[in-house]
């Protein structure tokens, strides 16, 4: 075929027969009817907040019939069940109530020793029969309450009271041990 059958086509510039030259015309218009403006009621997102608070609301209430429930049963440690829970004793979960402490006072054989602690220091309080006889630790922990100021404790060779919070059981333990021998306190 010869290039001359392919340029009597008409490309975007040449002219249709009987046409001007130029762009080619547009159809003509045909009618859009007239639609009314939409109106959205509440619209969509109103119900999305609507449903998510009637949810919130939901769950509120459940949660707060739950509370109600673990009260009244005593599961949830607020009273109610009280006598139920001591005929079963303490539950393996649970933690013991806390332990009520008392002063006790205590003679430590080195008044030197008692003028390194302030009270709110930690010991642990040591016992010795004698200077062969092993030593035994009778309260570890023990909160010191009060000490001797120092004018009051002097060079006395009988050593220097202190006060130390303990358990009542212990405040005993110390109290028979200390009428046979010397206690020495160890820094915690």
């Amino acid at each position: 075929m010869s290039g001359s059958h392919f340029s009597s086509l008409p490309g975007p510039t040449a002219s249709v027969a009987g046409a001007p030259p130029g762009p080619l015309p547009a159809p003509p218009p045909c009618g859009v009817p007239a639609f009314p403006p939409l109106r959205v009621r509440g619209g969509s997102g109103h119900r999305l907040r609507r449903a998510v608070w009637r949810q919130r609301r939901s769950m509120a209430a459940g949660l707060a019939l739950t509370a109600a429930a673990l009260a009244v049963s005593g599961l949830g440690g607020g009273g109610g069940g009280q006598d139920a829970d001591a005929a079963r004793g303490p539950a393996p979960g649970r933690a013991s109530p806390p332990v009520r402490l008392v002063s006790a006072p205590v003679r430590i054989a080195d008044a030197a020793t008692v003028r390194l602690l302030r009270p709110g220091d930690r010991v642990d309080v040591v016992a010795s029969e004698g200077a062969g006889a092993k030593a035994r630790v009778l309260a570890e922990g023990a909160r010191v309450e009060q000490v001797p100021a120092a004018s009051a404790e002097g060079a006395s060779g009988a050593g220097a009271l202190i006060v130390l919070a303990v358990p009542r059981t212990t405040a005993a333990d110390l109290a028979g041990a200390g009428i046979s021998g010397g206690f020495a306190v160890i820094l915690c």
